[in-house]
């Protein structure tokens, strides 16, 4: 189906993203820091991208605002998951550019229906 890139710094829960995505027969790649996320999408080119926020170095809301300031990555829906969850934190999620946003702990079967309605669109 589709290639989806999770950057996450917390290894547990990207393995959990990964696990609920491949339930629908996605193939996932794993990024442990925003710039490692960066530069993997440049270079693979994923259909969606599941972005932690809170992460050592550069967090969620700069990687998701580099990744659509650049011409190769711009169109690739982002998709922000995370505990940060209060109404001011969706808010900046989506004006860096974030296409929607899933809150931590998930439930498996809302983040497979963003997902889902994303790579529809």
């Amino acid at each position: 189906m589709a290639k989806i890139l999770i950057i996450d710094d917390i290894a547990s829960d990207a393995q959990m993203l990964a696990l609920t995505a491949k339930k629908d027969g996605h193939e996932c790649l794993t990024a442990q820091d925003g710039k490692a996320g960066e530069q993997m999408a440049a270079a693979q080119l994923p259909d969606l991208i599941l972005l932690d926020i809170v992460m050592p170095g550069q967090d969620g809301f700069a990687t998701c605002r580099r990744l659509k300031k650049n011409a190769a990555t711009a169109h690739i829906p982002i998709i922000l998951v995370s505990s940060k969850n209060t109404e001011a934190d969706r808010f900046w999620g989506m004006k860096q550019g974030a296409a929607d946003y899933v809150d931590k702990p998930f439930q498996p079967s809302v983040l497979l229906a963003v997902i889902r309605r994303h790579l529809a669109a």
